[in-house]
């Protein structure tokens, strides 16, 4: 008896199984990406012919290796750019860029700002293991303080880089943090972010057990799930001067939809004022 899964319309069955390590939060974040696109699908927001997936390089951006759409693996951290020159080219299109913490913070930032001070209209997806996971555990701009790294052999010494007060100032058209161990607050924030004008940036906190959850001393990936699930904390926040919600071990970790606007979009800025 042939048995399909629902989502598999939307991968590229021939491809699996995928490289993710056993335990890797990726797959979780990609599952209720898909399940929202589904939804929105269903509504007829747009079709599936009518997404694009772009991402760069690492354990994230191997997504678009997985996923059943017109998609773009390009070079490290310049994701952002290349779709946004994809969304002027074909505006009906659905561009959803997907990463992780180093492609789209840290190698991508500047891009990222860039987008998001354009408010462009992108979905953006970046998958935040704190880590960079592919290349050999080396420190991110987003790994917690005084946490050990295959550069930072004493502890991280570095401030983190807060990515949901830095795109809360450039005024993006939703903002929100989300966590694999939550899945089904995943799945509707990413939802709304594919109804969205404009910059949508969902961050999805996520474990990277080989690595990151290692140096931390969890050998254990579901311990260490077990461990970021305990640190999660789900509040709405209209306003981000109530809470200190940086990343920290520990500390609870607020989760929660931080902007929801609807500010003139880059797409429609010019299309008002002529191409």
């Amino acid at each position: 008896m042939d048995v399909r899964h629902p989502l598999d319309r939307y991968l590229r069955t021939d491809r699996l199984p995928h490289i993710w390590c056993p335990g890797c939060g990726i797959g979780i974040a990609v599952s209720s990406l898909l399940r929202a696109i589904d939804r929105r699908v269903a509504e007829g927001l747009f079709t599936h012919d009518e997404v694009a997936a772009v991402s760069g390089i690492g354990c994230t951006a191997r997504a678009t290796f997985y996923l059943n759409f017109d998609s773009a693996h390009v070079i490290h951290g310049r994701a952002i750019p290349f779709a946004i020159g994809l969304k002027l080219v074909r505006p009906n299109l659905k561009v959803i860029v997907i990463g992780g913490d180093g492609d789209i913070a840290a190698i991508g930032g500047n891009h990222l700002l860039h987008a998001a001070r354009r408010n462009v209209d992108l979905t953006v997806v970046m998958v935040n293991n704190m880590i960079y996971g592919m290349t050999g555990g080396q420190v991110a701009p987003t790994t917690p303080p005084n946490v050990y790294t295959t550069t930072t052999p004493s502890g991280n010494y570095e401030y983190a880089i807060n990515i949901v007060k830095l795109l809360s100032a450039l005024n993006v058209n939703y903002l929100a943090r989300a966590s694999v161990t939550h899945p089904h607050i995943l799945e509707r924030y990413l939802y709304t972010a594919l109804g969205k004008e404009g910059l949508a940036f969902v961050e999805v906190i996520s474990p990277c057990p080989e690595v990151f959850g290692r140096h931390i001393g969890y050998r254990d990936p579901v311990e260490l799930f077990k461990k970021f699930k305990s640190m999660i904390k789900y509040e709405e926040r209209p306003s981000l001067d109530k809470s200190d919600i940086t990343l920290n071990l520990d500390k609870e970790v607020v989760i929660g939809e931080f902007v929801n606007s609807s500010r003139e979009s880059f797409i429609k800025i010019i299309d008002r004022l002529g191409r």
